[in-house]
């Protein structure tokens, strides 16, 4: 059953219903169809639905004498909750046509740039909650001494900290810089060490530090998937030597060593995923 519901012409088909399903929600949003196209397109959902339904029993199956092992996966967790979750509020509309619109996310499950992606995010959570720290420390210093230097001047962008912090984000993306930077000149002459070392501390420092720990985060998380790919490759590998030896129903003492070898193996590959 596993191989059937893990095979990528079953993964391919699933996809394609999503992307039916997609189109058809969007469809439905179009003012001028009328009611029998509506209809259609509506029909198109429930049935969707209802292959949704029969996948994720089938991957629940899958899991034999064990079905408790399919809720340790978050793909599952999310996928369950949202087909579990349909029925419930089939009655009230706008939170039935979200709950379709999160089914369409099911489709990065089959994606595997996604995957690679969102790993590489959680890798960089912990580094990017230290550096978000970082930054907002920074941005309050420069904030307060722009309400200080700037305030009385110009009001409507440095007269509090709430509207400097404001300022300092827009800057963030350089937008408009000529022209904050134009306006303090004619204020005081700190105007442009101010400016330009906010430039290059946090604008170009700070943000290309960030950009290179997401980077370097998903380079790890692409190395591990490769490493996952290969542990999949090797089993496969080691499946399809064992169906060899056991094909004529005679097992020779040379192939029992073979399958000793092969059993060892897959208990190492085995004991490495648990670590993992």
């Amino acid at each position: 059953m596993s191989r059937i519901v893990y095979s990528s012409p079953f993964e391919l088909l699933i996809a394609f219903v999503i992307l039916v399903n997609a189109i058809s929600l969007a469809l439905l949003t179009m003012p001028n169809s009328n009611s029998t196209t509506r209809s259609f397109y509506e029909t198109l959902d429930r049935y969707a639905f209802y292959v949704y339904v029969g996948e994720l029993l089938l991957r629940m199956t899958s899991y034999g004498i064990k079905p408790w092992e399919f809720f340790k996966k978050p793909w599952n967790i999310f996928d369950f909750s949202i087909i579990a979750l349909s029925p419930i509020f089939a009655s009230q509309i706008v939170i039935l046509r979200l709950l379709r619109l999160l089914r369409l996310i099911r489709i990065f499950r089959f994606l595997p740039e996604v995957r690679v992606l969102t790993s590489s995010i959680a890798r960089s959570l912990p580094p990017l909650l230290s550096m978000g720290v970082l930054i907002f420390l920074a941005l309050f210093i420069y904030g307060m001494a722009g309400v200080y230097v700037f305030g009385d001047e110009i009001p409507n962008h440095w007269g509090d900290i709430s509207k400097a912090l404001t300022t300092l984000f827009i800057l963030l993306t350089l937008e408009n810089f000529p022209n904050y930077l134009e306006e303090a000149t004619l204020v005081s002459p700190w105007a442009l060490p101010f400016y330009l070392s906010y430039i290059f501390i946090i604008v170009f420092t700070v943000l290309n530090v960030l950009i290179g720990i997401v980077l370097n985060a998903m380079d790890e998380a692409r190395s591990d998937n490769k490493k996952r790919i290969d542990k999949v490759k090797q089993l496969d590998q080691i499946i399809q030597e064992v169906e060899l030896i056991t094909a004529d129903g005679k097992v020779t003492e040379e192939e029992i060593k073979q399958l000793r070898e092969k059993l060892t193996i897959l208990e190492r590959l085995a004991s490495q995923k648990q670590q993992e």
